[in-house]
């Protein structure tokens, strides 16, 4: 049956943050998130609280905010069980939930999860063919369910226009965004993008430095930087001063805005910002606050 596409805010967070505080006061700043003009929340999963769960929790704890996974693995969930989730999502919270879906990178499938990684791209396929088995018997929801595809390369971006709303790309930059639209064609593409409210160029790049070096060994990532230009100087040491700057978006917060707007001019449908804590583990509330006024009117030009 033919459905209405997902149409997201053009503003949203990014954030890994809200597993360090305790779930109600993640809630709590969830509802200051929504009341600050950001329009989605994404959330990452790797080895904290169940995404699903939170992100029921959050939305709980909203009127209007879409809350997405950034993704929620393949591999942490069998399709059936993820379809269960995905539609109690769904129906609970009506248009306001979307379902980030992901291959993850072979660390964290085979050394945290011990299952098997390879052919990465057939393995999202079936997937989502299993996930439109998947039997589901209890009250199904009123609206569709939204997924979209953690993609960086062609082939993927191709699966995530052929399957899915569309795609969700993470440490890009601008560049690739134009690629990806041209991949994408209609489709919807919400760009993460990292952001730092800070001046001074050697502070700047330290904090910088810190979530660029998570990244830049990933085969996944590697593999999209040298596609832009990148190479082997650029991944040493964490990350060069030029691939520090090409990711994360440093300065004061017209800086920080003109950034957002290249990725929409680039493209994109829906930026989530992810503004870097200058401290690990620390939830950077601070910029959250500060940031909006300048971000709220960038992308509602």
């Amino acid at each position: 049956m033919e459905t209405t596409p997902l149409q997201l805010p053009r503003l949203g967070l990014w954030t890994a943050s809200l597993d360090a505080v305790p779930l109600a006061r993640a809630c709590e700043l969830a509802a200051e998130v929504e009341q600050l003009g950001y329009g989605a929340l994404w959330l990452p999963e790797v080895a904290g609280r169940d995404v699903l769960v939170s992100l029921g929790a959050l939305l709980r704890s909203t009127d209007r905010l879409v809350g997405a996974t950034g993704i929620a693995s393949i591999w942490a969930r069998d399709a059936v069980t993820m379809t269960g989730g995905v539609k109690a999502l769904t129906e609970a919270f009506p248009e306001r939930f979307v379902a980030g879906l992901g291959v993850s990178h072979h660390t964290l499938v085979e050394g945290l999860r011990g299952h098997e990684y390879r052919r990465p791209l057939a393995a999202m396929r079936s997937y989502l063919d299993a996930m439109d088995a998947s039997p589901y018997t209890a009250f199904r929801p009123t609206t569709p369910v939204r997924r979209v595809l953690a993609a960086l390369g062609p082939r993927m971006l191709a699966l995530a226009a052929e399957r899915t709303e569309g795609a969700h790309t993470y440490f890009v930059t601008p560049e690739h965004t134009a690629g990806a639209r041209l991949a994408l064609g209609d489709r919807l593409l919400c760009v993460e993008q990292a952001v730092l409210r800070e001046t001074d160029p050697t502070r700047a790049r330290d904090i910088g430095r810190a979530h660029t070096r998570v990244y830049v060994g990933l085969p996944n990532y590697q593999r999209n930087l040298r596609q832009l230009g990148f190479d082997d100087d650029d991944f040493a040491e964490g990350g060069s001063d030029r691939l520090v700057d090409a990711i994360v978006a440093w300065g004061d917060d017209a800086t920080i805005a003109s950034r957002v707007r290249d990725q929409l001019d680039a493209g994109a449908d829906h930026v989530c910002v992810q503004p870097l804590p200058a401290e690990p583990r620390s939830v950077p509330a601070d910029q959250w606050r500060a940031l909006a006024p300048a971000l709220v009117e960038t992308t509602s030009q």
